[in-house]
């Protein structure tokens, strides 16, 4: 095989189905976020992407000290790896409001806040904070679209915010706005949407400092709106995808971010003359999405024809110059669920498969 810039010469001693990683190429989607931005303490990436540790370090040693995550054990990890500054951006009901809890006393170093979009949460957390004596920085979840969590921008969400801003043991914290439904792949249109979104949070935001509510800082963006949010200066920005990229993101011509990290997959068999059996099933890339889920750098006239937990049948005219054991190369449709799918990765520096690095917190729960 011709040597390209995913070539890795001991791929022998890499199991597979597997996930490596390119850190050259996170470092420098780091650093072009950081240059997007303009100062790495506005940006507050979406650690959902790759859940590890290692990843989190090579952000602090640029400057990136504020996180968000999804879980408490996304938080944790990144509090014991350094992190300064976390947002657990999922509404926390049932034990996870005690958990968050429990999360703040093991670290009481690290400025941790989350969201609200109910009076229940607002009254849950007060009550936690209150136990504590210590304020839950709490920023107000925003409806911008999705329809998943958030409140839709008017009085009821104004009174909202009055609450938190009253509730003894809870500390508005501001707003958090996620606009992932703002994913056209024209940048044209996507600007169009976000201009219309963006001029409802700016008036928003000036309705709670007119009624005297403090809004210490603003939460916003995805990685397709990234780069929109980034120009407003009152806001920090929190992209996830771009630390790895996808195919699925590589369809934004605007958002210049290097594939970082791969799926290696083996032929398992040849069961018809046209057909190459992988390791790729259900269980090692995510599936959420029609095919295809991956893209091959080292096939690129295949169509993927059936996918089970533990395989992936592809069609290719180029089956006969495949042997059981040959390794392809390919990039997720999705990477942020196929992460989550591995216990670790393995590092590849000039073109060397290095120890694993873990996916600490893919698992529910790590020590709280």
């Amino acid at each position: 095989m011709n040597k390209t810039w995913y070539t890795i010469s001991n791929v022998a001693a890499i199991p597979s189905p597997a996930v490596v990683v390119y850190p050259d190429r996170v470092g420098e989607n780091i650093r072009r976020a950081i240059t997007i931005i303009g100062d790495p303490q506005r940006l507050r990436p979406h650690i959902k992407t790759h859940k590890c540790g290692q990843i989190i370090r090579m952000h602090l040693e640029l400057g990136v000290t504020k996180f968000k995550c999804a879980t408490i054990a996304e938080a944790e990890m990144a509090a014991s790896a350094g992190a300064k500054d976390i947002l657990v951006a999922t509404p926390l009901v049932g034990p996870n409001v005690q958990r968050f809890g429990e999360l703040r006393l093991k670290f009481p170093l690290v400025q941790f806040s989350t969201i609200c979009d109910s009076t229940e949460i607002a009254h849950a957390l007060s009550a936690l904070g209150d136990a504590q004596r210590e304020p839950v920085r709490t920023y107000l979840d925003l409806n911008c679209g999705m329809n998943r969590t958030g409140i839709v921008p008017g009085p009821e969400a104004l009174e909202l915010y009055r609450l938190l801003s009253s509730l003894p043991g809870i500390s508005a914290a501001g707003i958090h706005a996620y606009d992932g439904n703002i994913h056209e792949e024209s940048l044209g249109a996507r600007r169009q949407q976000f201009d219309a979104m963006n001029t409802w949070l700016v008036s928003f935001r000036k309705e709670l400092m007119a009624s005297a509510l403090p809004v210490p800082n603003t939460v916003a963006s995805g990685t397709p709106t990234f780069a929109l949010h980034a120009q407003n200066k009152d806001r920090e920005c929190s992209p996830g995808t771009y630390v790895f990229s996808d195919f699925g993101y590589q369809r934004y011509s605007d958002l210049d971010f290097q594939i970082a990290a791969l799926v290696v997959t083996r032929v398992l068999s040849k069961p018809t003359p046209n057909r190459l059996c992988l390791d790729l099933g259900h269980k090692a890339i995510a599936s959420e999405n029609p095919q295809p889920r991956v893209q091959f750098l080292n096939l690129t006239e295949a169509t993927q024809v059936m996918h089970s937990e533990e395989h992936l049948v592809i069609e290719t005219p180029d089956a006969a110059n495949w042997r059981v054991g040959d390794v392809l190369y390919g990039v997720p449709r999705h990477i942020c669920p196929t992460i989550a799918l591995h216990d670790f990765v393995f590092p590849v520096v000039n073109g060397v498969a290095g120890e694993p690095w873990p996916i600490e917190a893919r698992r529910r729960k790590i020590t709280i």
